[in-house]
């Protein structure tokens, strides 16, 4: 469980409320983000942290709709703001970087860098695998972290395909997750917290084939 809920280093939620940890302290919470789209960059820049992303791409994520002439100015206004805030003193020397060049963004996270809806992902893929193998003890403990992250709402109040696309990955994981916990509680003779794990599931996908 050590590797899912990490209590030193750099801590990144994106699902809830948008937060940056530093060794258990809050050092940048949602409300340092001045407004929807601020977060929408952070988070999305997070997410596909793996590779530069173009900024015709990010203008179409916040402005999926239309983009106005001024788009590019918004959007150097957007990335400027967020680069401000990750160069704050309280961000100095946590290996945390966001490079601007060639119209094209990304950010870098430290090698031990953890990021919550990374860990859910992580922590189920544990859980079904323990699940496979009939290990309860080994199955109950991370499907539960995964469950907690999935259930966490993301982004709300933001609008767009993207958004709605990773909510929507949450709702199947958090039902991939109550279906490891529902097997795993019958089988250590739980029945009532397994139907719980069950109802939870079928409210999220009533017409899904088991």
């Amino acid at each position: 469980m050590a590797n899912v809920w990490r209590a030193m280093g750099l801590r990144i939620y994106v699902t809830g409320r948008v937060a940056v940890e530093v060794d258990g302290q809050v050092v940048i919470d949602e409300r340092r983000f001045r407004g929807k789209q601020d977060r929408l960059v952070f988070v999305y820049l997070i997410c596909e942290r793996s590779r530069p992303v173009a900024k015709e791409e990010l203008a179409s994520v916040l402005w999926p709709e239309e983009q106005s002439e001024a788009w590019e100015a918004a959007l150097s206004a957007l990335t400027s703001r967020l680069a401000k805030l990750l160069s704050s003193d309280v961000m100095a020397g946590q290996g945390m970087s966001f490079s601007r060049s060639f119209g094209q963004y990304q950010l870098r996270l430290p090698s031990d860098g953890w990021v919550d809806i990374e860990a859910g992902n992580s922590a189920l893929d544990r859980a079904e695998a323990a699940v496979r193998a009939g290990d309860a003890r080994n199955a109950l403990g991370p499907a539960a972290v995964a469950a907690s992250i999935a259930r966490r709402p993301f982004l709300p109040g933001v609008d767009g395909f993207w958004r709605e696309s990773m909510q929507g990955k949450l709702d199947r994981q958090l039902v991939r997750a109550l279906d490891c916990l529902g097997e795993m509680q019958l089988e250590i003779g739980e029945p009532q917290t397994a139907l719980e794990s069950a109802l939870e599931a079928v409210k999220l996908d009533p017409y899904r084939e088991r």
